[in-house]
């Protein structure tokens, strides 16, 4: 498990993981209050929903897993070939409101994907990072004892499909992209190596 330690942060490969099996160990990790980490995974197909989800905006079922997390934000996606990176912090110790870790996030995924070129925007009132309307990233978080949890997930070379069985993020018609469709020589590996060195910068 190749790990990176940053100021009293452990950066975690976890390799692909069911979700469930990550979201109890998150909120153990957290319960704990003693340590903080930075989980980078894969997920096995899954959608999840947040806490004020509503479950219209799942538009069909499929033989993919729903699971209801305790995060903030809509419903979502996370499959094979999709960077998700849990962010479990002292936020309060770091002085970061959510309203700032969020744009903290963001500007992470921003500098990322500039890394590869990628030119992108946020919305204003929309979690997240487009590339020309369409979602490369979506954040989700919990904050519990003045910690976060949860985090952020990078669209980079997957299956976009089970998009299209939702409205990802609670948007009606939201369309959603990925690295691999952008910058075609791309690997997860590749992006696990710039988000390491683009984390120092902002944490």
């Amino acid at each position: 498990m190749p790990l990176l330690k940053l100021d009293q942060v452990v950066i975690k490969d976890l390799g692909k993981k069911r979700y469930q099996d990550t979201f109890s160990a998150m909120k153990d990790f957290v319960a704990k209050g003693e340590d903080e980490s930075i989980w980078m995974l894969e997920h096995d197909p899954v959608f999840t929903l947040g806490t004020a989800a509503d479950q219209k905006h799942i538009l069909k079922r499929t033989n993919i897993d729903i699971f209801q997390a305790d995060r903030g934000g809509e419903v979502t996606y996370h499959g094979p070939g999709q960077l998700v990176i849990y962010f479990l912090l002292n936020i309060k110790k770091r002085n970061l409101g959510p309203k700032k870790f969020v744009k903290q996030l963001e500007d992470l995924v921003q500098k990322t994907l500039l890394d590869f070129q990628i030119q992108s925007n946020t919305i204003e009132g929309s979690p997240g990072v487009y590339v020309d309307s369409k979602k490369i990233a979506s954040i989700g978080l919990r904050f519990s004892k003045g910690y976060s949890y949860h985090g952020i997930s990078i669209n980079v070379d997957m299956n976009l499909d089970p998009f299209k069985n939702i409205n990802p993020c609670g948007y009606e018609g939201l369309q959603v992209t990925q690295i691999k469709d952008i910058y075609s020589n791309i690997t997860l590996e590749k992006v696990k190596s710039a988000v390491e060195v683009n984390i120092q910068q902002f944490f």
